[in-house]
């Protein structure tokens, strides 16, 4: 039994995965393949991510404030608290705050070929504001 007490391994994200700086707190971490990862996420208002997938997939279930989501091809969606979005294993998608609110999620994620997500380019304005 593993036991995180709340906001103790709070950090910064990796620069180059989003439009500005977002706090993540570690909650599951693994590097071994079929091993889940967990994360809770803060992101400000109008912070959004990179374009990005995940191997195996990835669940998001909304904590507070109102975020934003849109898999490569789709329309942008909202989301609100208590409202879950599952990503298909390598679908490129982002999501991320709305102009006005800031938004904290938790991510679950497995891990396959030591990784649980794979980065890409920025989302555009055009691709944002659609």
């Amino acid at each position: 039994m593993t036991i995180r007490r709340a906001n103790t391994d709070i950090v910064t994200a990796p620069d180059g995965i989003s439009t500005g700086p977002f706090k993540v707190e570690p909650l599951l971490q693994s590097s071994v393949d079929g091993e889940n990862t967990a994360m809770r996420a803060i992101v400000g208002p109008g912070i959004i991510t990179h374009w990005h997938s995940h191997p195996r997939g990835q669940l998001l279930y909304v904590l507070s404030g109102k975020g934003r989501a849109c898999a490569e091809g789709g329309e942008i969606v909202d989301l609100h608290p208590g409202d879950s979005i599952w990503f298909a294993p390598h679908e490129r998608h982002w999501h991320g705050a709305t102009d006005d609110m800031a938004f904290s999620y938790l991510s679950i994620q497995a891990i396959a070929d030591g990784a649980s997500v794979h980065w890409f380019e920025p989302v555009t304005l055009k691709e944002h504001a659609s």
